[in-house]
């Protein structure tokens, strides 16, 4: 029997590997549904897992490495392939690197038993594909402006690399300002750019939305010399490298106005993520100048810059990339407060303003929210073929 009109196409996942944000966008979103509460019922000793690694250095590796490795892949081998005008990696390509991503999700959380040579080894081999595919394509179409987004991902393999092998605590400081810079770079591209484009489709004016070329190249020094920093200078000097980045990030950011998108989700969640970065450079220099506790400035960037920036840009590009209008799903606009209230909470409780076991609870219970309205929202749009018919 024939389906009756405007029935929305059955679930596929079969569509999931036809282009790489969908696969790895939702399962971006089921870990992160699953492993704060996973950390938080580890640390309170509530469960017991087979980890190949210690608890702590389990849930720092799944949040600053996995996660943000799925969230990699997703946006830049769709974002690359409209970059340089090639056609995507799909089918049994996308699902082999999908594989390598979930076996290593799956050999570091219950492989306690296993060679310490595989998990590593399995977990070091993701980031090294997903460069290949993205660098082969910049190579072809002869672009050299997205050479610094793979620069930014050798040093953040090369940090998996030390903190996987030598336990480097050290690497995980790197790992971060790596991220910090990636999304200073991505964000920078699509955020005045978006916000453009949502005023000038209301004739709205643009004036006053600033991108400034010299700022841009300046903060990107900075932030390169607050690498080298983070990994061999004294404690003085990578805090004042952290406050001129974070001024200059502050800066870049108020430049572009982001008040004057106020009145659309989709936008001001981006201007909001990527305020926490100058936030999170400042606590960087609080914990190296002042005392304050390191997990402050972590937590600022890996709950409030990369969970809202993430959570931000993978509601967009899916709606975008799937034929829809750029109109939020109801419980969305929830979502995304919840998972900024839910970083202020879990930096509070770092500076010691909360009762550490309520403070890291309340703070896991919205994040989950958050991502499982994500999970209720968009996968059946992540299962469905494009509204438009296109391929994709």
């Amino acid at each position: 029997m024939a389906e009756p009109p405007n029935t929305p196409p059955r679930l596929s996942p079969v569509i999931l590997f036809s282009y790489p944000f969908r696969i790895f966008f939702l399962s971006l979103a089921v870990q992160a549904v699953a492993i704060i509460p996973l950390w938080v019922g580890t640390v309170t000793g509530r469960l017991d897992l087979p980890l190949a690694l210690p608890a702590l250095a389990w849930h720092q590796h799944e949040m600053i490495f996995a996660w943000l490795q799925a969230a990699i892949a997703g946006f830049l081998l769709t974002a690359v392939c409209v970059w340089t005008g090639t056609s995507r990696t799909q089918g049994w390509p996308l699902a082999g690197l999908w594989g390598v991503w979930l076996m290593g999700r799956l050999l570091i959380t219950l492989g306690e038993s296993l060679p310490e040579w595989l998990v590593i080894g399995v977990n070091l081999l993701f980031i090294p594909l997903v460069m290949l595919d993205a660098g082969l394509r910049v190579w072809r179409a002869r672009q050299p402006r997205q050479l610094p987004i793979l620069l930014v991902l050798l040093g953040l393999w090369v940090m998996q690399t030390a903190f996987l092998v030598n336990a480097s605590a050290t690497a995980l400081d790197g790992a971060l300002i790596m991220a910090i810079t990636l999304m200073l770079i991505i964000g920078g591209r699509i955020t005045p750019n978006f916000s453009q484009g949502w005023l000038r489709a209301r004739g709205l004016p643009t004036e006053g939305i600033t991108v400034t070329p010299w700022l841009e190249k300046s903060l990107l020094a900075v932030m390169a010399l607050t690498f080298l920093a983070v990994l061999t200078l004294p404690d003085p000097v990578t805090g004042a490298l952290a406050i001129v980045a974070g001024t200059l990030a502050l800066v870049r950011i108020l430049l572009w106005r982001g008040w004057r998108v106020a009145r659309e989700p989709l936008l001001w969640i981006l201007h909001l993520s990527l305020l926490w970065i100058p936030v999170g450079l400042w606590l960087l220099a609080a914990s190296r100048l002042g005392g304050m506790p390191e997990t402050v400035w972590t937590h600022a960037i890996g709950l409030g810059a990369m969970g809202g920036l993430i959570l931000g840009v993978i509601s967009r590009v899916a709606l975008g990339h799937t034929g829809r209008i750029m109109t939020l799903p109801g419980g969305m606009v929830t979502a995304f407060v919840m998972i900024h209230a839910g970083a202020l909470l879990r930096v509070a409780t770092g500076a010691g303003g909360l009762v550490w076991q309520t403070g890291i609870s309340v703070s896991a219970v919205l994040w989950t929210i958050a991502f499982g309205l994500y999970l209720f929202r968009y996968t059946g749009i992540l299962m469905r073929p494009r509204v438009d018919g296109k391929a994709g």
